[in-house]
C-alpha cells in the first residue's frame, strides 16, 4: 500500500485531504502542520509520497520541499497551493516538487497527480 504524509497548517484541508487518499486506498501515515514538522516527520516515517502545502507558518513549503530533497533527492512531493499561486508553484516545481494540486481540493485532480507522480 501506498503511504502518504500530508502537510497543510489548515487541520480542515488535512483532514479533507485525507479522507479523498483513504478512500482511494492510500495509506496516510501521518500529518504536519509546518515545514519544519513535515521534514521531522519525512525523516521519521519515510512515506512514498508527501503533499505539501505551500503557505505555512514557521517554514514555507517551498523551504521544507528544498531541505527534504536534499536529505532525499528520490523523495515525491506535490505541492498544493490556493488559486491564484502561479508564481510560486513553479518556485516549488524548480525546488523539486513533482506535481501540485490546486485548492479546495477537487477528488479526480488529487488522484490524478497522485497516480502522475507515483508512475
Amino acid at each position: 500500500m501506498v503511504t502518504v504524509l500530508i502537510v497543510d497548517d489548515a487541520r480542515f484541508m488535512r483532514k479533507t485531504l485525507a479522507s479523498i487518499l483513504q478512500n482511494a486506498g492510500y495509506e496516510v501515515i501521518g500529518e504536519a502542520e509546518n515545514g519544519q514538522e513535515a521534514i521531522d516527520h519525512y525523516r521519521t516515517l519515510q512515506p512514498d509520497l508527501m503533499t505539501m502545502d505551500i503557505t505555512m507558518p514557521q517554514m514555507s513549503g517551498i523551504e521544507a520541499v528544498k531541505k527534504i530533497k536534499d536529505e532525499y533527492p528520490d523523495a515525491k512531493i506535490i505541492m498544493c497551493s490556493a488559486m491564484g499561486q502561479q508564481k510560486m508553484v513553479v518556485e516549488a516545481i524548480e525546488a523539486g516538487a513533482k506535481d501540485f494540486i490546486v485548492k479546495p481540493f477537487d477528488e479526480i485532480r488529487v488522484l490524478d497527480a497522485m497516480k502522475r507522480v507515483l508512475g
